[in-house]
């Protein structure tokens, strides 16, 4: 895992966390839409890494190459 991606998880575990105490603390549930919001950034960090690492799906054609 690269440096970015390394960084978008770490940024994406601290808005859940954020979240979670804020909502603890202050009771108000206002704050489920940071655990909300970074699961669903989790997701789509996961989904994106998946895909690049299977690579593309279509089969290139070498005869539509320059």
């Amino acid at each position: 895992m690269n440096g970015p991606m390394k960084a978008a998880w770490g940024l994406t575990a601290f808005v859940i966390v954020v979240g979670a105490v804020l909502w603890l603390l202050t009771g108000q549930a206002i704050f489920a839409v940071f655990i909300v919001l970074g699961v669903l950034t989790a997701i789509g960090a996961w989904f994106t890494t998946r895909s690049a690492a299977t690579g593309p799906t279509t089969p290139s054609h070498p005869e539509e190459k320059p």
